[in-house]
């Protein structure tokens, strides 16, 4: 399981809150668990539980706006220790960008930022399409196995444990139920009549 980290402004918390609804499914599939510092519960060092999870982080969200790059423990702290176990391939860097700011000028500014196109979740009709586009994204880069297709069993009768290619093909019209019509009734006599004609013809003579 890959462990997600967020670093946030406490300013944007409602759009981190929106973001990690988004994450569930990946949550409920065990593909990602997911950490922010409102995980530390009573009595935890502040600093020191961030710099704990920020070490085991898998992936690590910059969830950047104005705020952010404000943030001196954000930026400064958080962003650069991201950043040195990006470039050592120690973990995943992923700015989010959520509020419009001078962010492509910062030292992340090279990384491929999401949404798309690095337009920020504020500025789309749809914020739920922004968090989506997010979201496809991270799952490309988790790239989880999807079900073994070895594992994948057969529509049909549970029971019926013959190999498909041995079962005869069943009848696609044993079960329907065949509606004459007059004109098939009288078509049936008529044909009927002149069968019979013919075989008592070819009776007589012989």
């Amino acid at each position: 399981m890959n462990t997600v980290f967020f670093s946030y402004s406490h300013k944007d918390e409602s759009l981190r809150d929106e973001l990690e609804v988004h994450l569930s499914l990946l949550k409920r599939q065990g593909v990602i668990s997911v950490w922010h510092d409102r995980r530390l519960g009573a009595g935890n060092e502040l600093n020191a539980g961030i710099s704990r999870e920020l070490e085991r982080a898998d992936i690590i969200l910059l969830l950047v706006s104005p705020d952010f790059l404000a943030s001196d423990y954000c930026y400064s702290v958080e962003r650069t220790r991201a950043l040195e176990r990006h470039d050592k391939g120690e973990a995943r860097v992923i700015p989010v960008i959520l509020r419009p700011c001078d962010w492509h000028h910062a030292p992340f500014g090279k990384l491929l930022a999401l949404p798309r196109d690095g337009k920020p979740v504020t500025r789309w009709t749809d914020r739920d399409e922004a968090f989506l586009n997010v979201i496809n994204a991270i799952r490309t880069v988790l790239q989880p196995a999807g079900p073994s297709t070895a594992a994948a069993r057969p529509v049909g009768n549970p029971a019926d444990t013959r190999d498909a290619s041995s079962r005869e093909p069943r009848s696609s019209n044993l079960r329907l139920r065949k509606i004459f019509t007059d004109h098939d009734r009288d078509l049936f006599l008529e044909e009927a009549f002149q069968f019979m004609m013919r075989f008592s013809k070819t009776l007589w003579r012989s």
